[in-house]
């Protein structure tokens, strides 16, 4: 895999002639993909695993784009996520019936974060889940709750985001200082001239979608959420939880507990977690290839 040829992802500059070259990659349709990716697991197809990453390298640079904010390069952002990409190529199972590119944004979305926290030098994230949460989630609670600041919180700011994210008040201060840090730089002044205002926040390139595109989106969201809550609607009482809790949680529960939950052994909850996600994708399946009503 590693020996893949690749577009180039430039050190500094030149981001815009990459974000050219990836989008001349055709999208697979759902049966070249999987025809490909059998390939790639049954003979190491060298030439089958290179169409797989390169038509989801548009998908990384999306996904990049949306962690620019915290004051690291793009390109460095861009080339953390090609290699979760190229983990994700190699781990992936066709035959589960999902998209590569469901499954892969999710490891595409952990290199990357993984590099902005090693790259924050944040030694304590390491192993705290809700730290590493917090420090994600901090910038955009701000936002939709339009707390605007220059690195240190007012008091009543700071208590609110702490409801809001269920920790203290000192953690949302320090978090809170720790990511100003590294915004002030983007709003440092572009220029000497006194006459020009222009900071290089500014020039921070929007890549996101247009409107229809976004509207698209919603919209699709919105019908893969209620397949799968149909489909979950369908399964016995003890598989909907087992699978609820193993497969659609943020940390997902352990066999072990789930056991002692449920009365019954690990491998038990193992075999019934199995059965249930295929019955369920055979249910979605079902109900998405129904006319809508």
């Amino acid at each position: 895999m590693s020996a893949l040829s690749l577009p180039v992802v430039p050190l500094e500059g030149g981001l815009q002639k990459y974000f050219r070259e990836i989008w001349k990659f055709p999208i697979l349709d759902a049966d070249e993909e999987y025809m490909l990716a059998q390939r790639y697991r049954q003979r190491d197809d060298a030439e089958a695993a290179h169409k797989l990453v390169t038509s989801h390298l548009r998908l990384v640079a999306k996904i990049a784009m949306g962690y620019r904010g915290y004051g690291l390069p793009v390109a460095d952002l861009v080339s953390e996520g090609n290699v979760g990409l190229m983990k994700a190529v190699k781990k992936f199972e066709p035959e589960r019936g999902f998209r590569l590119s469901t499954y892969a944004m999710w490891w595409i979305r952990a290199s990357i974060t993984e590099y902005i926290l090693k790259s924050w030098s944040m030694v304590k994230l390491g192993t705290m889940s809700a730290q590493k949460k917090l420090f994600f989630s901090l910038r955009g609670i701000k936002n939709k709750m339009k707390i605007f600041d220059s690195g240190e919180l007012t008091p009543e700011d700071a208590k609110r985001l702490a409801e809001a994210i269920h920790v203290s008040e000192d953690d949302v201060q320090n978090m809170n200082r720790r990511l100003m840090s590294r915004d002030l730089s983007l709003n440092a002044p572009m220029s000497r001239d006194e006459d020009d205002a222009a900071e290089f926040q500014d020039a921070l390139i929007d890549e996101r979608a247009n409107p229809e595109a976004r509207f698209g989106e919603s919209e699709e969201t919105s019908v893969r959420g209620r397949l799968l809550k149909d489909a979950l609607a369908t399964l016995p009482e003890r598989d909907r939880k087992i699978l609820v809790a193993r497969r659609l949680k943020d940390e997902p529960a352990t066999l072990e507990d789930l056991g002692r939950d449920l009365g019954i052994s690990r491998e038990r909850v193992r075999q019934l977690e199995v059965r249930a996600f295929d019955r369920l994708q055979k249910k979605v399946m079902e109900l998405s290839a129904q006319p809508a009503a």
